[in-house]
């Protein structure tokens, strides 16, 4: 069977694309931030995957304040990279698992959660960004990333957004879609967005550092109850941007320990960082154990 053996957490900064696209990695100002990511491009080499399933957020390209699904997964062949007003950014489409996320889908509207099937959509940086961090800078024309990937939007931009709790028990129907697929994969799971931010009002430009490694510390040693934490303290605490870091949870939803499968996952990298553009850097690996 399919099977999940790690589960990747880190922001999608939309500036950490352009530092890249413009070669800016080497500047003061960014060298410190992608120092932090040394590790883990390494680590995806040594711990390559068959596929990754990874959640972000839209932020209005794929989808506009038109038509927002609350969870959208992608089941094409494959997504390229959008056009956000400047450009797509230079990097490879995106080649998708259509077999293991119709499977998904299937299983996850059969646990009671509502999907939104998308056979076509444009990737933003909430998705690439991530791909670059993890899997180094790509050839747009001669160049791929290193596994197929599936989309896994989420809702975190227009209110009513899902709670806490309602993604970490996702990731959990999650997992046990991805055991139930009849075909021996090594699956990643990501979570992306955040740390803390906020982008307009009166407190534009709000970092909680202290707020962002307590949310570490407990999305490691007590995701269950973290799970449990409301709206509100997340945008009185975090932003209003920081929101986004309910979609930590399904990844952390879709692990071992919490499906009473195996012990704790083990702390491969964890990196914080402050600033990137306006906002908290946060990163962490968490391997399953046997």
């Amino acid at each position: 069977m399919a099977r999940i053996t790690a589960s990747v957490y880190t922001s999608h900064v939309p500036a950490i694309g352009a530092a890249l696209d413009l070669g800016k990695t080497k500047e003061d100002y960014w060298k410190p931030l992608f120092a932090g990511y040394d590790f883990s491009k390494q680590w995806m080499k040594d711990n390559k995957p068959d596929v990754v399933i990874l959640v972000f957020n839209d932020h209005a390209t794929a989808f506009s304040l038109d038509m927002i699904p609350t969870f959208a997964i992608g089941t094409a062949a494959e997504y390229q990279p959008a056009d956000e007003g400047w450009g797509p950014r230079p990097v490879p489409k995106v080649v998708g698992h259509p077999a293991l996320a119709s499977h998904i889908a299937q299983s996850v509207i059969q646990q009671d959660f509502d999907l939104t099937i998308v056979n076509k959509m444009d990737v933003d940086h909430g998705l690439t960004v991530p791909l670059s961090l993890m899997c180094g800078e790509q050839d747009p024309k001669s160049g791929a990333w290193p596994c197929p990937v599936i989309p896994f939007a989420v809702n975190v931009v227009q209110y009513p957004v899902p709670s806490g709790q309602r993604c970490f028990n996702l990731g959990r129907a999650i997992r046990k879609a991805v055991e139930s697929f009849d075909e021996d994969l090594n699956v990643h799971i990501w979570g992306t967005g955040g740390m803390s931010h906020q982008l307009q009002g009166a407190r534009a430009g709000l970092i909680n550092a202290d707020w962002d490694n307590k949310f570490l510390d407990r999305l490691i040693a007590e995701p269950t109850e973290l799970a449990k934490v409301p709206h509100i303290e997340y945008v009185r605490e975090a932003g209003s941007e920081g929101i986004e870091l309910v979609m930590w949870l399904i990844a952390r939803g879709a692990m071992a320990d919490v499906n009473g499968e195996g012990p704790a996952p083990r702390l491969a990298h964890r990196f914080f960082h402050v600033p990137a553009s306006n906002t908290a850097v946060g990163h962490l690996i968490l391997e399953e154990q046997a």
